[in-house]
């Protein structure tokens, strides 16, 4: 049974699952972002995402779904672009940076998702091992290319000194990549810029921060 109650129109509410990093995307946004908003899970094993109140939200069964002023917005790298524009927030301080993040986003759903199949494979179902063959190196492929771009000594994909919802997007969907044997020391331009992540305010990993049943998250206090 997913909690399809109406909550605070003004506060995001994101219906998620504990082990998904689609749904561990947007969740880091709004952790990093500090503002209020709400979480209703969707337990994926007793299959809650096929149930009518939950289709009702996500015609295609899945997570994650966020509500907020009245839309209801469905999609990881939709809802990181509809989070950004609607808080100002990891947006990009430029029109060119704004579309930069953007294509990396459509860059990361053709890519990095990659990252996101062979650890599925490796841990929730065995497939044939061409399979994996096929997958993983698409892979690590697509951390090489991540890791030559942060090469040049910039902090942020989109550079400058603040992250966007392209780091946010490219970080979310490998986060478990650990769990599909692809160990993020390989690449150390790109582990110092996961370090970079991981000490911004309101970070953390899925595990500690997506909680196993509803919750109401209140935010922090403006710095200052």
């Amino acid at each position: 049974m997913v909690n399809t109650a109406p909550t605070d129109p003004d506060h995001p509410t994101l219906f998620g699952s504990f082990t998904s990093s689609s749904s561990y995307k947007p969740m880091l946004f709004l952790s990093l972002s500090g503002l209020p908003f709400s979480f209703r899970t969707v337990n994926l094993k007793t299959g809650a995402q096929r149930t009518p109140e939950y289709l009702a939200l996500n015609r295609h069964g899945q997570v994650p779904t966020l509500q907020h002023r009245g839309l209801t917005v469905i999609q990881s790298n939709v809802i990181l672009d509809y989070l950004a524009r609607a808080t100002g927030q990891f947006d990009g301080a430029t029109d060119q940076a704004r579309w930069e993040a953007r294509s990396w986003l459509s860059w990361e759903a053709d890519a990095i998702t990659n990252i996101a199949k062979v650890r599925h494979y490796r841990r929730f179902r065995a497939v044939d091992p061409a399979v994996m063959d096929y997958f993983l190196p698409l892979a690590e492929a697509a951390l090489e290319f991540l890791d030559r771009t942060l090469a040049d000594g910039r902090d942020w994909l989109v550079g400058g000194d603040a992250p966007s919802i392209a780091d946010i997007g490219c970080w979310g969907r490998m986060v478990f990549m650990a769990e599909g044997g692809i160990e993020i020391a390989r690449w150390p331009h790109l582990q110092r810029w996961a370090g970079r992540l991981a000490a911004l305010p309101g970070f953390a990993l899925p595990y500690d921060l997506i909680p196993k049943r509803d919750t109401e998250f209140p935010g922090r206090p403006a710095a200052g």
